[in-house]
């Protein structure tokens, strides 16, 4: 991938790349909608990722291509700007904005990026470029930031700049993944550990729906005031500083603050989940995939019946995996309303799996599912 982008770079920019990054995606193996309640995620780096190839220019502007997009477009480097719309370079340009509010001293770069991460999925294109021309930009310029000091400036960027109230989760797992291995976070410190993932005979497949999602648009902002409006009402008895802090025992002495089943719902998932992530980081250092792969389906459902940010294309995908006896886990993965799930499937069973479920999938929802297998994989590097 990197000789075939430095031969588009030349093409394009009728110049070489100077240096050459790639960035992963993600999944999240449990612990979904806990990063903003302060809880504890699982997140893993995969394989699947962004790539950047830059050169510097004379002219004091960056200028961003992409060979996933027509759409380019380029701002002076001198000085910050706004969001524009949904353009895809939003994320770059909000990088680079808080560079230059920290008082960094970056000069004109032309940019060429390429992902293979399925766009609105789920597995977190937008951090892997927000984190991507983070790194590169640190790396190139040599500006002294550590790793979690680009992780805290790409989630500003996607909270401030793209307007989307996410956790930290994303960015994090971006930049700290290790391959073979989850991070089991905690969002409310920041501190984290990492769990040897040994999949052993099984892989980790990854099904996009191919519903397109706008997490800005979407429901996902209205999840967290739910949870705010949760958080509230406890604290007129007990003093929290987020849901996670509460176990299921002692949420389940206050719950009767909560007189919105709506509301009692949500909390609840986010008090449940916290604890699966508990229990799913000991069966992984237990070695018991089986009861790890039950918990990503008590996860699924949760978040179908109590959270509701599943859907029908979501659900069909994890029915399937319920039923065909060389998946041992399954669930949705992200912030949901479409996007992608994950399941544990056993080697060998790929082509099998593969036309079975787009079978089983076209049938139901009346087009077929993209299917990936990936590893665990590392987070940025300089190619």
């Amino acid at each position: 991938m990197k000789i075939k982008l430095e031969e588009k770079f030349a093409e394009q920019y009728h110049k070489n790349a100077d240096a050459v990054y790639f960035t992963p995606g993600r999944v999240n193996l449990i612990g979904e909608h806990i990063d903003y309640n302060g809880g504890l995620v699982m997140p893993c780096a995969i394989t699947l990722g962004t790539w950047i190839a830059i050169a510097p220019n004379t002219e004091n502007k960056f200028r961003f291509k992409s060979l996933n997009f027509e759409l380019q477009t380029e701002v002076q480097s001198n000085q910050t700007h706004e969001k524009n719309g949904s353009l895809w370079a939003n994320y770059p340009i909000g990088v680079i904005n808080e560079f230059i509010n920290d008082g960094k001293e970056i000069s004109g770069l032309d940019f060429l990026y390429f992902g293979d991460i399925p766009i609105g999925s789920g597995l977190s294109s937008s951090a892997s470029i927000e984190i991507a021309t983070a790194f590169a930009l640190n790396n190139y310029f040599n500006l002294g930031y550590d790793n979690l000091d680009l992780v805290k400036i790409a989630k500003r960027v996607e909270n401030d700049f793209i307007g989307l109230n996410s956790g930290i989760m994303d960015q994090f797992a971006v930049a700290f993944g290790e391959k073979d291995k989850a991070i089991v976070l905690d969002c409310e410190t920041l501190k984290y550990k990492m769990v040897d993932v040994n999949l052993g005979n099984y892989l980790l497949a990854i099904i996009n729906t191919k519903k397109p999602r706008e997490l800005a648009d979407s429901k996902y902002n209205e999840r967290v005031q739910e949870c705010q409006t949760a958080l509230a009402l406890l604290n007129e008895q007990i003093k929290l500083n987020n849901l996670c802090q509460l176990t299921a025992e002692k949420f389940a002495l206050h719950s009767h603050l909560i007189k919105d089943e709506i509301i009692l719902n949500r909390a609840t998932h986010v008090v449940k989940e916290n604890d699966r992530v508990h229990l799913a980081a000991k069966a992984l250092n237990g070695g018991e995939l089986s009861e790890f792969g039950r918990l990503m389906y008590a996860s699924h459902q949760s978040l179908k019946e109590l959270y509701e940010v599943s859907g029908k294309e979501l659900d069909t995908v994890v029915d399937f995996c319920a039923i065909y006896e060389h998946v041992i886990g399954a669930r949705m993965t992200g912030a949901g309303f479409g996007g992608c799930a994950i399941a544990l499937l056993e080697k060998g069973f790929e082509e099998d799996f593969i036309k079975h479920l787009t079978d089983y999938y076209v049938e139901r929802i009346g087009y077929p599912a993209e299917i990936y297998v990936s590893e665990i994989g590392n987070g940025p590097i300089k190619l």
